[in-house]
């Protein structure tokens, strides 16, 4: 028997795990800075690849800031007050922050004001972007295949843009930060739908760790491109949600150390394949809901046995995202490979069918189960296993395949990037 946390919802999960073969795969654990702050400043004054913020922006200038939304675990309530004493020449007025929600719903003003603070959220300007709302955006370029691109109007009329993200390993662009805190995250919809088509999300170099000949990463550094971003704030995280590190300044120069980093530590290499392998989704805020918490399957699919189990603990506190149309897209099918071929066989791509995509692929080479918040009822109709006691679970499994089976155990999820060696 052996006792792991899992990173579940806000407070985590107890597991006791009825085996004793077990490999526990999590990323190396460096502790958090000592004065977060004092570190921010330094990082600001000695940025890679440009001249500090604050030399650069005048007083006069309209400055676009760029968050992650909701689903995304950065500590904006810090940050932000941090950012704006370093450019304190800058009126509250000049400034706009946006909310980076790509194609997610927009966040409430009770999730804003926990997102970045009372006293910011008070006195500066917050938008939502809305990718399906003409009205607020405005043509930012073109694609390389000639397609046009659209932002968030303020940002597109902004003197000087700044992008906040953090980094860590992702399942389709190799890592998060960068210029993805642009594109896909204050696009228009028909731009964010392209960018995840089809063949792209299939194409195995679009996947966790790699950047180098990514299309997908391509698109997102291409696309991020098309309007100069004059300032880069990417931070690394612990499990304790400390930072570990900050890669500030010239987007391209800032987000390769940041992803040199994140690599190293993160990157675990595993000696087999694992016929069970449980996972989490990283815990609240990325474990909100079912569409995000394929990240966590995807992470254990990369070492689970063909035919094998995965077991997901994301506590899914809103079921279903609330846009696009990964719900109807799930039900509406009756398997896995009939999803594909929907996704294959469409003209355009279709709202959501990326994350279903990713999610098809794991089902067609193995069984996922989850336990969760949501209604059993509604699992089974998503093609997964609803499971409301993971160790009877894992028990059930191996009087199946073996007592001695090998059980892998990934605490924080997606936070780990597993890889057979």
């Amino acid at each position: 028997m052996q006792q792991v946390m899992l990173q579940y919802g806000r407070s985590g999960l107890t597991l006791d795990v009825p085996a004793e073969n077990v490999t526990v795969v999590e990323p190396q654990f460096i502790p958090g800075l000592p004065d977060e702050a004092k570190a921010f400043r330094e990082a600001m004054r000695a940025p890679f690849g440009c001249r500090p913020l604050r030399e650069t922006v005048r007083a006069g200038d309209r400055v676009a800031v760029v968050i992650p939304d909701h689903t995304r675990p950065l500590p904006r309530e810090r940050l932000l007050p941090w950012l704006f004493s370093e450019l304190a020449q800058v009126a509250a007025e000049n400034f706009t922050i946006i909310n980076g929600t790509g194609s997610h719903r927009a966040n409430t003003s009770d999730e804003l004001r926990q997102m970045i603070g009372d006293d910011v959220f008070a006195r500066y300007r917050v938008v939502n972007h809305d990718s399906r709302d003409p009205a607020t955006l405005a043509r930012a370029g073109t694609t390389v295949d000639g397609r046009p691109v659209w932002m968030n109007r303020a940002y597109v009329e902004a003197d000087r843009r700044i992008v906040l993200g953090f980094i860590e390993p992702h399942f389709m662009a190799g890592f998060s930060g960068g210029y993805k805190g642009v594109f896909p995250a204050i696009a228009d919809l028909e731009a964010i739908k392209h960018y995840h088509r089809a063949q792209v999300i299939g194409d195995p170099r679009s996947t966790w760790g790699l950047l180098a000949g990514n299309p997908t990463q391509a698109q997102i550094r291409a696309n991020g491109a098309l309007l100069p971003v004059d300032f880069l704030i990417n931070v690394t995280q612990n499990r304790r949600r400390e930072i570990t590190g900050y890669f500030c300044g010239e987007v391209l120069a800032a987000h390769e150390a940041g992803c040199a980093f994140a690599k190293r530590t993160s990157m675990v290499a595993c000696p087999h394949a694992f016929p069970i392998v449980v996972t989490s989704n990283s815990g609240f805020p990325l474990d909100q809901n079912l569409y995000q918490t394929v990240k966590g399957m995807s992470a254990a699919a990369q070492i689970v046995s063909d035919g094998g189990l995965i077991l997901a603990a994301a506590e899914c506190g809103d079921g279903f995202p609330d846009h696009g149309s990964f719900k109807n897209f799930l039900f509406n099918h009756p398997s896995a490979q009939a999803m594909l071929d929907t996704i294959g066989s469409a003209p355009e791509p279709i709202e959501d069918q990326w994350q279903v995509q990713l999610l098809a692929l794991i089902l067609v080479r193995a069984r996922v189960g989850v336990f969760s918040s949501m209604a059993p009822a509604d699992l089974r109709r998503a093609h997964l296993e609803p499971v409301p006691d993971l160790a009877a679970r894992i028990t059930a499994e191996l009087d199946r395949v073996g007592r001695d089976a090998p059980i892998a155990i990934l605490p924080e999820g997606p936070m780990t990037i597993p890889y057979l060696a």
